[in-house]
């Protein structure tokens, strides 16, 4: 007997940060509202009830933008994006400080609810998962129908399906009809539904392979299809150039992996501009200092701990570099990541701007099996930017 072909779905919240707030916030739906204020910019509530909420055009300083409502991003605001440059956008939308432990919480009701129905999980992220539902008896439709649903009764959010013979079509389709869309898509329809797609839609293919593909020639995935594997392993090397080349024909052969222990946690930021190690210095600092304290969430989150600090940072040639240190024990204590990833930063000569900065954390150790994590006590060690 053949076995069933596969049908992969990829499910992803619909500006999930921005749309928890809006259920905490109902009055400010249909406005644009923007997520990546200061503790200070916590509504305040007013003598008659009413709440005050910060506008963008009320921030001082240099944060960065982590996500917006489908409003906002229609004035040209984005995720990454400095909010200060988001001000010049919309001065008038509401700006909102993230909070992480009640985004936590919500992922954790949508991703119980979608195992109720299809257990076959791969956790990719605080909001989105890939799910396994070539052995579900019922019909692809039905199935992405009832995966919606159960989202929207347990959360009262809506999310975007896409389902597929792989991970790699499913992640393209999720994106395909935002927001609360279900895309259900067949081999056969790449040519039509695929190819006409910027290259940029395959995860995987970043701005600096875009950009280089252009320069080539190539700026949908049909011209990718349609070139050659010789003439991309000119370019590419021999392993990215198969890659480029299976990922145009929709070939993708990854499984769903349910119970993997992962093997590291990180956190990176794309700046919207390149940033001056000194002119911009209190932008970087503030980025630094808050994807420190993301990736120690995240390994709170999901019950590890780790013993190897990396930083990775991409200049404005796109020339990449890492480092990275070990400790002598254990941690997931963001004031502790910072200083070591401070001190990987010292071994970096900064004298070009810097398009990318990432944190990430490895060696990992379950805390449940290493009760009582070592906590170290070392100096403070000053940060370069």
């Amino acid at each position: 007997m053949n076995a069933p072909q596969r049908r992969i779905a990829h499910l992803d919240m619909d500006a999930f940060y921005a749309s928890v707030e809006l259920l905490r916030y109902p009055e400010l739906r249909s406005l644009p509202v923007v997520i990546g204020g200061r503790n200070e910019h916590q509504p305040v509530m007013r003598a008659d009830g009413s709440k005050h909420f910060s506008r963008l055009r009320d921030y001082v300083g240099r944060g960065v933008i982590t996500t917006a409502t489908y409003e906002a991003r229609a004035m040209g605001v984005h995720s990454a994006m400095g909010v200060m440059k988001a001000a010049q956008l919309a001065p008038d939308a509401i700006l909102l400080p993230v909070d992480f432990a009640i985004y936590r919480y919500y992922s954790c009701l949508f991703k119980t609810a979608v195992a109720g129905i299809a257990p076959q999980l791969e956790d990719s992220g605080i909001d989105e998962i890939y799910i396994d539902l070539s052995d579900l008896p019922d019909d692809t439709l039905v199935l992405g129908q009832r995966i919606k649903q159960a989202v929207k009764e347990s959360t009262g959010l809506s999310c975007s399906v896409g389902i597929t013979p792989n991970k790699l079509l499913s992640k393209i389709c999720s994106d395909l009809e935002k927001p609360d869309g279900l895309t259900i898509l067949a081999m056969s329809d790449i040519p039509d539904r695929i190819w006409p797609l910027p290259v940029s839609k395959i995860n995987g293919i970043g701005p600096k392979a875009a950009k280089k593909l252009a320069s080539l020639g190539i700026v949908t995935i049909a011209e990718l299809a349609q070139a050659e594997l010789s003439f991309l392993r000119v370019h590419f090397g021999r392993s990215y150039s198969i890659w480029l080349y299976e990922a145009s024909h929709g070939i993708d052969q990854r499984p769903v992996v349910t119970d993997a222990e992962p093997k590291s946690i990180s956190r990176e930021i794309t700046f919207e501009q390149d940033l001056h190690p000194l002119q911009d210095r209190h932008d970087l600092s503030e980025a630094f200092t808050a994807l420190c304290t993301q990736v120690a969430d995240d390994l709170k989150h999901k019950g590890y701990a780790g013993r190897t600090i990396s930083i990775k940072l991409r200049f404005e040639d796109f020339h990449t570099l890492t480092r990275d240190c070990s400790l002598i024990a254990h941690t997931a204590d963001s004031v502790l990541i910072r200083r070591t990833a401070g001190e990987c930063l010292r071994r970096i000569p900064l004298k070009k701007k810097i398009r990318l900065l990432g944190i990430k954390v490895s060696t990992l150790s379950s805390v449940e099996s290493k009760r009582g994590v070592e906590v170290l006590r070392q100096r403070e060690l000053p940060l370069e930017f």
